[in-house]
């Protein structure tokens, strides 16, 4: 029989942006909302949202946000009748779905038996099989022997797509590309999985080499009503995770459109699903389509379907769990528009898209527009990204009347996004966008996934094409006006001479600068070092209704003139501390430090030793470590497995060696560049 309790006081069992897009839903609808957090979240916006809050345990999510019996314990002691899971933790976990029941407490989201089969993989894939949608070739037996998975690798030909029958989000999935390289990646996926999912068991595919992740938003209800609201194009990726979304997938006809939608709606009947789901399916060039699995909960992307057709999903869950039947009939959900999601990530993308952590200074977003721009975020300015959760910072989600319009949208609010601190992917969702691959109609960016992202790291490499531009030294100026003079009224010239440096990596560049203040407020700068031959004049404006400072350039002379020299003007934001300012010049974002004096460098770098050591590529905690000192070592023999934001990441051997010392041991914590391993070189 069908729960038709209605629900007044909703736990959200998540956190971050998921966890506030659902409480700012339930508050429209005149719901109370409960909000749990770890130790690392006692601060964190979704706290602040809720009417009531709840410590759930230390940082870690095992330790936390995984512990369904706390979950329970916090929905009884505030009087919760429902729990909304997100995505992610327990938003899939059939245990915690039944813990929910037999606690009285509705679960919103299917029922266990459908989190069951389809959270299998091998298991939905059979399911599928009889339901008549169709299936891409592979294994997904339950025989887990190491050899016998290489004999079925075999028969399916490399390169083979390895995979964790459990979760999703690109977590225990590795490509064995080869015969010598697939134990390694099936023990990393099986790593991976357990880590995330408690559960190592696998199962290998074909591997479709460029494919388009085309996947349907579906929804049904406790009286056996299915729809589906479209589809979406989530083909752009890194690490096997999306960046960039889109809706409706373009380029696809009607017809295989419609056959989409009904697939998926088969799949979700098959399961007896209620409440929102999505199912992915792998689509070639002739728009083929095979299924690859169900995410049985509301998607990361689920706000692109919601823009092109107007409804809140979370709504609709909501109303769903209360036993209401879907409002609608197929015929009746219009596809109005195209619309755009980028997804903004704290991670080191020049560095291969290594998670990076640490606080965000400043966090100037895009204003919104309704039903046109949106961003979804749990992180404020002076918040910390830390390395136990994923490092997601915010959705950026546009809509336009057709796929230019939202494309052309999509980078003007991108261009708009101002965050400071951890380095974030937002430079290459800028070159993403605007690649050449993403603006045919029938193109996605991801098309060329693989290959926009390379040229993107070919042609963008951090800070070393740059020259230094007459709009970086004006920002000089502004920033010893700011730092050095604002508390001053200047009644005769001041001049005073600093040194900046551009970026922090290798590529990192020098200039000497003398930077002058008159009584006016007009800033003059004359450059030496990088910036040799320049002379800029500009003046720094106040701080505008969102606290953005701008520099208005007006002259500027350079022995070499580059597109800074063009600018009338830019957005910078300085450090409290005055030693770092971010300049946000056109589709990049540069970083200019205070350099130390030079003997501050000597010393440190005396203090430092011979710099032998293996250090950490990111922050993040040891997960095991795999040599002893004394232990000789080949060149690229892994040393440490590290964990950061629910990757694996193996350091490795640079070269033939030994170990003379290991710092850390398994389960602490390491900042980036934490030298890991004193490692002597074999000597030639």
């Amino acid at each position: 029989m069908p729960s038709t309790a209605r629900i007044s006081k909703l736990l959200v069992a998540n956190r971050g942006e998921i966890a506030c897009r659902v409480i700012r839903t339930a508050q429209r609808l005149g719901i109370e909302t409960v909000s749990v957090y770890s130790d690392a979240d006692r601060n964190a916006l979704h706290v602040r949202l809720a009417s009531e809050a709840f410590r759930i345990g230390p940082a870690p999510a095992s330790q936390s946000y995984l512990r369904a019996d706390r979950l329970i314990d916090v929905a009884k002691r505030s009087g919760a009748q429902a729990i909304h899971p997100g995505y992610g933790f327990l938003s899939e976990n059939t245990e915690f779905a039944e813990l929910c029941a037999s606690s009285g407490v509705t679960f919103i989201g299917p029922p266990a038996n459908a989190i069951r089969d389809m959270g299998i993989k091998n298991t939905s894939k059979e399911i599928m099989e009889r339901a008549g949608v169709p299936v891409i070739a592979g294994y997904h037996g339950n025989n887990q022997e190491p050899q016998f998975l290489l004999e079925q690798a075999r028969k399916i030909g490399f390169p083979v797509m390895i995979k964790a029958i459990r979760g999703g989000g690109g977590k225990g999935m590795r490509i064995a590309r080869s015969e010598a390289e697939f134990h390694t990646q099936l023990d990393s996926a099986r790593r991976e999985a357990l880590k995330s999912f408690g559960n190592d068991d696998v199962l290998l595919e074909q591997c479709i080499e460029q494919p388009r992740h085309v996947e349907v938003q579906v929804f049904g209800d406790q009286y056996g009503n299915y729809l589906y609201f479209f589809e979406r194009d989530c083909s752009v990726q890194r690490r096997h995770q999306k960046v960039i979304e889109e809706a409706p997938a373009p380029g696809i006809s009607p017809e295989t459109r419609v056959q989409l939608g009904e697939a998926a709606c088969r799949a979700a009947a098959a399961v007896g699903y209620v409440g929102a789901g999505t199912v992915e399916f792998i689509m070639d060039a002739k728009e083929k389509f095979f299924f690859m699995e169900m995410n049985t909960r509301l998607q990361v992307e689920h706000p692109v379907s919601e823009m092109v057709t107007g409804v809140d999903l979370v709504e609709l869950q909501i109303r769903v769990a209360e036993g209401q039947p879907l409002p609608m009939r197929q015929d009746q959900v219009r596809l109005s528009g195209h619309a755009f999601e980028a997804r903004i990530y704290a991670e080191d993308t020049p560095a291969g898209f290594l998670p990076t952590a640490g606080r965000v200074s400043h966090l100037c977003a895009p204003a919104a527009e309704a039903g046109a721009v949106r961003v979804d975020s749990g992180v404020r300015s002076g918040d910390d990204i830390g390395v136990f959760y994923d490092p997601m910072i915010a959705k950026l989600i546009v809509w336009g009347p057709d796929r230019p319009a939202a494309l052309q949208r999509l980078c003007a609010a991108l261009r708009d996004y101002q965050i400071c601190g951890p380095p974030t992917n937002r430079d290459f969702l800028l070159a993403l966008a605007g690649h050449p691959s993403s603006r045919p109609a029938g193109c996605t960016p991801a098309s060329s996934s693989s290959t926009g992202t390379a040229c993107w790291l070919r042609r963008r490499p951090a800070h070393a094409s740059w020259r230094w531009p007459p709009s970086a030294s004006s920002c000089c100026a502004a920033r010893q006006a700011t730092v050095g003079l604002a508390d001053f009224r200047l009644n005769h010239a001041h001049r005073e001479a600093v040194h900046f440096r551009l970026g922090d990596g290798p590529g990192s560049k020098d200039a000497h600068l003398v930077v002058e203040a008159s009584p006016d407020g007009l800033l003059t700068v004359h450059g030496g070092g990088e910036a040799e031959a320049l002379r800029v004049r500009a003046r720094l404006l106040p701080p505008d209704e969102r606290g953005r400072r701008r520099v208005v350039i007006e002259e500027a002379e350079a022995a070499q003139a580059d597109s800074g020299s063009r600018l009338s003007g830019f957005d910078l934001f300085l450090e409290a501390d005055g030693s770092a300012l971010s300049l946000f010049l056109g589709d990049r974002q540069h970083l200019l430090q205070v350099a130390p004096p030079k003997w501050r460098s000597a010393v440190s770098g005396a203090a430092a030793g011979s710099g032998s050591g293996v250090r950490a590529p990111m922050p993040g905690v040891i997960e095991k470590v795999l040599v002893s000192p004394g232990q000789a070592v080949k060149e690229g023999e892994p040393l440490v497995t590290l964990i950061a934001m629910k990757m694996e990441y193996v350091v490795k051997a640079p070269q033939a060696g030994s170990v003379a010392k290991v710092l850390f041991a398994e389960g602490q914590t390491v900042a980036k560049n934490a030298e890991l391993v004193q490692f002597e070189a074999a000597s030639s």
